[in-house]
């Protein structure tokens, strides 16, 4: 499912219409907001080609996966709030793609993408519902990178066996979302957002892939203001 920001809005109208029900605010003007729930990412790759010595058109897919999240948000005015989303790391698979479609899984790597965001709340903070939008900063760091033996085989063939590692990065996040009042302190909290992410990977065999990785995640939380 690719992100549209159109659709987004179309989803923040129809909040506006829920929003008329008033309750207590999940953020105001120097109040703090704990959150934690789970978080799926998923991936929209497209992948270069393994440089020579490789097969051309060999390309890469990477799967997607969820774990916990949480999330820390500090209200700067009723309307604006800054908030850093952390959670354990996600582990993905990678596959082999293009030419070398049907090889199986390559590789495997662990992602910590933290994110520091800048909110605007809509509506005024009793509303039960409030949509929100946010631009932010992720670094995408990435660990445990573990080849397969079948990435040996496709890149050294008798060699030794090959490794890889992917280049940490940072990137520019958008995100919409939505929280929903359960009473004066709690809150249910639904978001989707999409990193604009390009790295490479390096590989012990000498071989290098450019990867537009745009991962889009999906997140519903549980939170507390205090």
């Amino acid at each position: 499912m690719k992100f549209r920001l159109h659709s987004a809005l179309t989803v923040l109208a129809a909040m506006a219409a829920l929003a008329a029900a008033q309750g207590a605010s999940a953020q105001s003007a120097g109040q703090w907001t704990f959150k934690g729930g789970l978080g799926k990412i998923t991936p929209h790759v497209t992948s270069g080609d393994v440089s020579a010595p490789a097969l051309p058109g060999s390309k890469a897919d990477v799967n997607s996966d969820t774990k916990p999240i949480f999330a820390v948000a500090y209200g700067l005015t009723d309307n604006v709030s800054v908030e850093l989303d952390l959670g354990l790391p996600y582990k993905h698979e990678i596959s082999g793609a293009g030419a070398i479609e049907g090889v199986g899984v390559v590789g495997t790597v662990k992602s910590l993408p933290p994110t520091l965001f800048a909110h605007y709340r809509f509506f005024k903070p009793d509303a039960t519902v409030r949509p929100y939008v946010g631009l932010g900063a992720t670094v995408a760091y990435f660990a445990s990178e573990t080849g397969s033996g079948r990435l040996t085989t496709l890149s050294d063939i008798g060699g030794p066996p090959t490794t890889f590692s992917i280049k940490n990065k940072v990137a520019a996040t958008l995100q919409v979302g939505a929280t929903y009042a359960i009473n004066a302190r709690w809150f249910l909290d639904a978001n989707i957002s999409k990193t604009w992410l390009k790295t490479r990977v390096s590989f012990s065999s000498g071989q290098t892939q450019d990867m537009q990785l745009d991962p889009q995640a999906v997140t519903l939380a549980v939170g507390y203001k205090f």
